[in-house]
């Protein structure tokens, strides 16, 4: 059973010249983090290494978003995403993720590169919450959780077909909108 999640509501930033960085293996178990990921996220290098990148998971953050994510990564692509993520004492940040699949000098894919930025806070205000906000209303108005990330994920494929593109030029796009 999972335990439950604790938000202060609380909003932690970073600054425009850090990155976030982190790798994972194949599992989505983080294999490094940088300096600038541990203090933003809280916790020691010793409380993430081999834990699931999931422990950073916000509630507010739709399943939808990351079905895609790893829809794509599984389909070797990079993907650009804002994702909202809740650190070891409850607090949230947002980030502009750049995820790259990792391979190997044989070429195999062997985990995940993130690199994360400090995301526009306008286009986090005034494009991604309302849409992530519709998004886990779809999810959970659901009778369970594989319906509502079902309904969610068609919502997010008619946007995309909407706009006549794949989710990175979506994304890419909202700076300009």
């Amino acid at each position: 059973m999972a335990k439950p999640v604790h938000l202060t509501g609380r909003e932690r930033t970073f600054q425009e010249n850090e990155i976030i960085v982190s790798k994972t293996d194949l599992k989505g178990r983080i294999t490094y983090a940088n300096r600038t990921f541990l203090e933003v996220a809280g916790y020691t290098e010793k409380e993430v290494m081999g834990e699931p990148h999931s422990i950073l998971r916000h509630p507010a953050m739709p399943r939808a978003v990351f079905k895609l994510m790893w829809d794509t990564l599984g389909a070797g692509e990079e993907i650009f995403a804002y994702v909202i993520n809740r650190c070891k004492n409850g607090d949230h940040y947002w980030v502009n993720a750049h995820v790259t699949p990792s391979r190997n000098t044989k070429g195999e894919l062997v985990g995940y590169h993130s690199n994360r930025r400090v995301p526009d806070r306008r286009v986090v205000e005034e494009k991604i919450l309302p849409l992530y906000k519709s998004l886990k209303a779809l999810e959970d108005g659901a009778d369970n959780r594989k319906d509502g990330l079902v309904v969610s994920s068609k919502a997010v494929a008619d946007l995309l077909a909407s706009k006549g593109c794949r989710y990175d030029e979506f994304i890419a796009t909202l700076k300009h909108a």
